[in-house]
């Protein structure tokens, strides 16, 4: 059962890091060419959320540490 967890956290762990290689890429691609990369909105979507926890008070604030927290590696 370890094993199998083990792998599953690999496998995350590989694919986040993909999509936060990815993220600064779209945005590159997307402010020098005006197009949209994988026909995704990056810089729309980045806004929208900073929007949402600003718009959350407190509990926006809350979210957003909890969701940065996941993203540091100790």
């Amino acid at each position: 059962m370890e094993t199998v967890f083990n792998y599953l956290n690999d496998f995350f762990s590989g694919l986040i890091s993909v999509i936060l290689t990815l993220l600064p890429l779209a945005i590159l691609w997307e402010v020098l060419t005006g197009g949209l990369l994988f026909d995704m909105n990056v810089l729309d979507n980045l806004t929208n959320l900073v929007n949402a926890f600003g718009n959350g008070g407190f509990a926006g604030l809350v979210v957003l540490v909890i969701a940065a927290s996941l993203f540091i590696n100790e």
